[in-house]
């Protein structure tokens, strides 16, 4: 008897081109993270383009650094449907707003280093100089 697999990618062929484990992706599968995954009619996971972009939008949050209690709330809201686009739309906005401070803190930390190399580079440069 042969299966035939539908169109689309295996879990483990999707976690080779995402990056994430397939532990991983069975578990944002499981709590609600991504939609869940259609399967073949073995009972085999199958990811065709929604998931992907689902699967590749949580990989962007998460390498901003959201909180995954976030991350379910989004994805919650998107589930419920269009009319929850303003709140969908606030919770990016307020993440943003977390990263943009993250950046001004790094800025202000770069400067500070910046001012001690220079520093060194001063004291490296008179150490240096004939006596």
């Amino acid at each position: 008897m042969t299966v035939t697999m539908p169109r689309g990618l295996s879990v483990s062929e999707t976690a080779e081109r995402t990056g994430l484990t397939t532990d991983t992706l069975r578990y944002y599968e499981r709590i609600g993270l991504i939609d869940p995954v259609p399967r073949s009619s073995a009972g085999h996971r199958v990811y065709g383009e929604a998931q992907l972009e689902q699967v590749s939008f949580v990989l962007l949050l998460r390498n901003t650094g959201m909180p995954i209690r976030d991350m379910l709330r989004y994805a919650r809201l998107r589930r419920e449907g269009e009319h929850t686009a303003a709140l969908r739309r606030a919770l990016l906005e307020s993440h943003r707003e977390r990263l943009h401070a993250q950046v001004r803190e790094l800025e202000s930390s770069i400067r500070f280093l910046d001012v001690k190399i220079d520093r060194y580079g001063d004291v490296e440069h008179c150490s240096a100089a004939p006596g």
